[in-house]
C-alpha cells in the first residue's frame, strides 16, 4: 500500500472507536447513538475504506464517549461485524467484537398491529428470534411476523 492509500486518522485521547462497520452504515451508527454533532464530542467518520476483512468498511471515532450496554446491543443489529475499542489516555484498554445474539428482547417493535406486544393493555416485551444474520431477518416469537433488515435499520435510526 503506498502513502496515498494509507488511512490517516488521528488518535483520540479518550473515547470509543467503532471499527469494521459495514460500508455505508456509519451515518446509521451515528443516528443510533444519537450523535448529531451538537453534543460537543469530536467525531471522526470514515466511510468506504478498504478492509481486508470486509472488502470495504466504515469507521467511527467519538471522543469522550464510552458506549453503554444498551447502545452496544442495538449496534449489533446494524453493524454485526463491528469491533468496539475503548480508548483511555491514547491506549486501547478494551477491544471487543460485537456479537449478534440468537434472540432480541425489548429493542424492536413488531410491525404486526395485532401482535400481543402492540396491545396497550398488555405489558409484554417484544421478542424476536434471529432467523438469518446476513441479510438480517428476525421472527416475532409471539405472532410469527418477520422483520427484515431494512425495517430494523428504520426502527433503530428514527
Amino acid at each position: 500500500m503506498d502513502e496515498q492509500e494509507t488511512l490517516r486518522v488521528s488518535k483520540i485521547k479518550n473515547g470509543t472507536v467503532i471499527d469494521h462497520i459495514p460500508a455505508g452504515r456509519a451515518l446509521a451508527v451515528l443516528r443510533l447513538l444519537g450523535i448529531t454533532g451538537s453534543e460537543g464530542h469530536v467525531v471522526t467518520v470514515t466511510m468506504n475504506v478498504r478492509s481486508g476483512k470486509l472488502g470495504r468498511k466504515d469507521l467511527v471515532k467519538v471522543e469522550d464517549l464510552e458506549l453503554v450496554t444498551e447502545q452496544v446491543n442495538k449496534l449489533t443489529l446494524i453493524a454485526p461485524t463491528a469491533t468496539i475499542n475503548i480508548i483511555r489516555n491514547y491506549e486501547v484498554v478494551e477491544k471487543r467484537a460485537v456479537k449478534l445474539p440468537d434472540r432480541i428482547v425489548g429493542i424492536l417493535r413488531c410491525t404486526n398491529p395485532g401482535c400481543i406486544t402492540r396491545q396497550p393493555m398488555e405489558h409484554v416485551n417484544s421478542k424476536f428470534v434471529v432467523v438469518s444474520k446476513s441479510p438480517l431477518r428476525l421472527e416475532c416469537e409471539y405472532c410469527g411476523r418477520y422483520l427484515e433488515e431494512e425495517e430494523v435499520l428504520k426502527q433503530l435510526t428514527q
